[in-house]
């Protein structure tokens, strides 16, 4: 996925539950209000603390910053961007950075404790440029009690120690485990195999996903789920979502768990969001709905065994990943207090299920979809949809739908409105090509839902900017590029289908989005109700525009997630602007915004020491959505 064309054109024209107290630079001085694995407790990305509230924002000023050094140097093929989300144990902060080096630094002062770097191959490509964070994980070990894990874009997984950022020597290969071993797939996946998102800890077992390169040929990598042991890195099992073909061998992999894992120790559950099955946009060689792909799934944890699932997208061929991590809560259902998981989508819908028996708490319809006519194409014929409102627009984009700052632009937005095809959400990929509405970035993406568990409140940020995809019979693919058709389009190979694929973002000749904004939204939504509560654009065109347009607050393109707090605030970055954000949670009103190095296209997280709130976010930019590349962490607090 990419918005650079878009982002291009605007900036030219327009450590465990508890440490025990101790003298080493880690260890609190006082009880602290731990944030000790990715999104918080459950995901929720949500902290009681209230100290910061709406009367003192005024208040609220930059803490400290900590500046990584870690700015992509030195990578033949490699996009930058920092995304981590930092965990705390004590007075530490671990966090990972765009190289996958790993840092702890004191949460009071932002000094740098140790860091630690795997040291990735620098001559390789790689499909992806995201390390969300690292895990944390306290227990009895002869060596490295206290460990932190991190999983890296080239497959491995490390053990840490966490007081000196050494490799555990008992874990793995002298602190490393190859993740790549056993996949399967055809052909050179360096680069194309790796891990983006921070294994999850379930007691005395690491659970990783990964992450694939998309749409390079059928026979990819398979998405295999394996538990470790955290002391030593054998596996203890593997749960394989690789779909099987009737009488076929097995030609197609991917359906990967590439967002954040949760867990439910309590019941003993791991829960997972999958991604497509290979290819993305041809499912020719695959028929059938590709049963565990795009799906909600429940695991049982000492097996890997599948409790339960649903699929929310069947049969995929437009790139709607599960993107986000699945959100442990509890929600009032017919008047009992019932334990939920809750997760958002690209398509822009949101589902919540009963985490013991997977039973749906609102209502899943399944309705027609339009049909491909693609030769060799065989779709399902309905989508399941959420009783909840959706996110994003769905509807059919028309003639009246062309956007543009001149009629020239308009015009040649209108130009492919008549000519490719829209028929809503579900737009399948054809020969002519297609517009997708939401597009293949969502939607909702990996930034998530942030519950507030107290108020039953749900809020995401989406984006709403259309893409165009076209398939391409392989014989043409050359005099097309000849002719100049394909200029500015991504072209994939997809071996082993009939079709190349090209796509874009749905963009004018000047480079702006071809459908009105907002492009960029905040949604909140009733969990109680199962209703939308308020909406609101996220972000203005401050930093994507000349100084001479207009600072319009038209909601842009965004990655990253927000923070909920218990005093009724939500804290937010992940917009193309380089500005932090907090908002009232309940009726989506802005109270105080700081302007930042770059953009902040991260998910904030928010701690306590001695008695101080603090709220912390990386600021990276991101160099595919066209932001510059920043190496802060940055940490705000009461002054």
């Amino acid at each position: 996925m990419s918005f650079t064309r878009m982002f291009r054109f605007l900036q030219c024209c327009a450590l465990a539950l508890g440490f025990a107290l101790g003298l080493t630079p880690w260890s609190p001085v006082s009880q602290a209000a731990d944030w000790h694995q990715y999104g918080g407790d459950g995901g929720q990305q949500f902290t009681p603390l209230s100290q910061i509230t709406r009367n003192n924002l005024d208040r609220l000023v930059p803490a400290w910053t900590h500046r990584n050094g870690d700015l992509n140097q030195g990578f033949r093929q490699k996009a930058h961007s920092f995304q981590t989300h930092p965990v705390q144990w004590g007075e530490t902060l671990y966090f990972s950075s765009s190289a996958n080096q790993v840092f702890a630094v004191n949460g009071i002062t932002g000094q740098e404790l140790w860091r630690f770097d795997p040291e990735l191959p620098r001559e390789i490509g790689y499909s992806e440029s995201a390390s969300r964070g690292v895990s944390l994980w306290h227990g009895e070990s002869a060596t490295c009690p206290h460990r932190v894990f991190l999983g890296t874009l080239t497959g491995r997984v490390y053990a840490l120690n966490a007081e000196t950022g050494e490799p555990c020597q008992d874990f793995g290969q002298q602190g490393f485990t190859d993740m790549t071993v056993g996949v399967g797939g055809d052909g050179d996946w360096e680069g194309d195999y790796g891990i983006t998102s921070p294994p999850a800890v379930a007691g005395d077992q690491l659970i990783v996903g990964s992450a694939i390169g998309d749409n390079q040929r059928v026979a990819s990598p398979r998405g295999i789920v394996r538990a470790l042991n955290v002391r030593t890195g054998a596996i203890n099992w593997a749960w394989d979502p690789f779909w099987r073909g009737e009488n076929q061998e097995n030609l197609t992999g991917a359906a990967n768990v590439w967002p954040p894992i949760s867990v439910d120790i309590e019941r003993k559950l791991v829960f997972v969001s999958t991604s497509s099955p290979s290819p993305d946009f041809y499912g020719g060689q695959r028929p059938g709905d590709n049963r565990y792909a795009n799906s909600l799934v429940a695991l049982q944890l000492e097996t890997g065994d599948v409790v339960w699932h649903h699929q929310l997208v069947h049969h995929d061929v437009w790139d709607f990943d599960i993107p986000a991590q699945p959100t442990l809560t509890d929600l009032t259902d017919n008047g009992a207090l019932v334990p939920a998981v809750v997760v958002v989508t690209k398509t822009g819908m949101l589902y919540a299920f009963n985490r013991d028996t997977g039973t749906p708490i609102y209502e899943i319809t399944e309705r027609p979809v339009p049909d491909s006519d693609v030769p060799g194409e065989r779709l399902s014929a309905t989508q399941p949809f959420s009783a909840i409102p959706p996110l994003v627009e769905h509807r059919q984009l028309t003639e009246d739908d062309a956007f543009g700052l001149t009629w020239f632009d308009r015009r040649g937005c209108r130009n492919v409105l008549r000519e490719f095809r829209s028929e809503g959400i579900f737009t399948p990929p054809s020969l002519g090509g297609s517009i997708l509405f939401p597009g293949y970035a969502g939607g909702a993406n990996w930034g998530g839902v942030a519950i507030d568990p107290q108020r039953q409140i749900a809020i995401t940020n989406v984006n709403q900017v259309p893409a165009l995809v076209r398939l391409i019979p392989r014989d043409q693919l050359e005099a097309l590029r000849r002719s100049g058709e394909l200029d500015g389009w991504d072209v994939s190979r997809q071996e082993g289908t009939p079709y190349f694929m090209a796509r874009r973002v749905f963009l004018s000749d000047l480079g702006l989005p071809c459908t009105p904004p907002p492009w960029g939204k905040l949604v909140a939504v009733d969990l109680q109700q199962g209703e939308i509560l308020w909406e609101t654009p996220l972000g203005t065109i401050a930093d994507l525009a000349p100084a001479i347009v207009p600072n319009l607050n038209w909601g842009v393109p965004n990655m990253g997630g927000a923070l909920l707090t218990g005093s009724g605030l939500l804290v937010i970055g992940a917009a193309t602007e380089h500005t932090l954000r907090i908002f009232d949670s309940e009726t989506g009103t802005e109270l105080w915004h700081h302007r930042l190095p770059t953009a902040a296209m991260a998910t904030p997280m928010s701690y306590e020491i001695n008695g101080v709130q603090y709220i912390a976010v990386a600021v990276g930019g991101h160099e595919m959505l066209g932001m510059a590349a920043g190496d802060y962490l940055m940490a705000f607090r009461l002054e």
